[in-house]
């Protein structure tokens, strides 16, 4: 699985009004995962279902969205966080 930042920030662009986003890719039964982590103001399951269709159609894999609140998540610059450990 390849993602650049460059994909999570055209993401970001599309969904306008959202706070910091991070993707997390992990490594669950033998196979990546893929959580994108939005800070939004006012999540939604129309916001959910919109954001996963972007993440499919920037990214060219699937991936599920979890909301935060605004603020929640680090800023330290880092937009993708893996974390797989192959084991």
């Amino acid at each position: 699985m390849f993602v650049d930042p460059e994909q999570i920030a055209e993401i970001s662009r599309k969904h306008p009004g959202l706070g910091r986003l991070r993707l997390v890719v992990d490594w669950v039964n033998q196979a990546d995962v893929m959580t994108l982590k939005v800070e939004a103001p006012q999540p939604s399951p129309d916001l959910e279902k919109a954001m996963t269709d972007t993440i499919r159609t920037v990214c060219k894999v699937g991936g599920k969205v979890e909301f935060a609140s605004v603020g929640a998540l680090p800023n330290d610059g880092k937009v993708i966080d893996d974390v797989r450990k192959y084991t």
